[in-house]
């Protein structure tokens, strides 16, 4: 299959082994990866802080750009984050209508038709659950809220770990609780989201998992942080990452990680 993929933004900025694993779990699993070069945010910030007008243009090359890889050719889209994919799902065409763009929201609703989570993409598009992982530690997961409830990914994810040789998957307390990050509510309601924080690091600290995964990094970023200040020594790791994992008989994965993390 020809697979487009959307780095998102703080992929970009600042977790890059997110969609480097991505691409190099897609290719390792044989499929054609496809990377459009002026793909840049998909909007959601700014639709779900409220600046609805300032998300139409954002919203306008993302489509653009995407649809052009799928005339070219690509059958399938997907993101290493819920949230972006929720965003191209479920707003994309809401804002695109309510600038009465209709030939806008059409387009948004053909590309978000093509658009998949990565769990989504592995489990429900291409067949698979063992993707050939090798991650000899002990993790717990966390399911962000959009992938749980904008996109109901259920428990992909879950069956995905449940195949990564080496891996022990531990119960996560409480699991389906957010973790307080929330984009800008996090800035906004700070102390709020520091209590959520609190209690989503102890369910994770009560698993005694190495690492807590997930699949989108701005939870994990908002989750590593307060176990980074704890000194707990638990570790933040993006479910791709760990898909992308191998026993090591090829050493590429780690040399693209540290070029990366540079």
């Amino acid at each position: 299959m020809r697979i487009a993929v959307v780095a998102t933004c703080l992929g970009d900025a600042m977790f890059p082994q997110a969609p480097i694993a991505t691409v190099q779990l897609l290719e390792r699993l044989g499929h054609e990866v496809v990377f459009p070069a002026d793909q840049t945010c998909c909007g959601q910030m700014h639709v779900n802080t409220g600046y609805l007008d300032t998300a139409l243009p954002v919203v306008r090359h993302h489509v653009e750009v995407f649809g052009r890889a799928l005339d070219d050719g690509v059958e399938a889209i997907v993101a290493p984050s819920g949230s972006c994919v929720g965003c191209v799902r479920h707003q994309h065409a809401m804002v695109a209508r309510r600038a009465g763009d209709e030939g806008l929201a059409v387009a948004a609703e053909h590309g978000a038709a093509r658009t998949y989570e990565l769990s989504e993409l592995l489990v429900d598009v291409l067949g698979v659950t063992d993707v050939g992982a090798y991650y000899p530690h002990r993790v717990t997961y966390h399911p962000t809220c959009h992938s749980l409830r904008m996109l109901r990914v259920g428990d992909k994810p879950l069956e995905l770990l449940r195949h990564v040789r080496g891996l022990q998957l531990v119960e996560l307390p409480d699991a389906e609780v957010c973790c307080g990050f929330g984009g800008t509510f996090a800035v906004k309601n700070a102390e709020t989201s520091t209590a959520m924080l609190a209690d989503k690091m102890a369910n994770v600290l009560t698993s005694r998992a190495e690492v807590c995964t997930a699949g989108d990094s701005s939870c994990l970023m908002h989750i590593g942080g307060g176990l980074s200040r704890l000194r707990s020594g638990v570790r933040t790791v993006h479910l791709a990452e760990i898909l992308a994992s191998t026993d090591r008989d090829d050493a590429s994965t780690d040399v693209i990680f540290e070029e990366a993390s540079r």
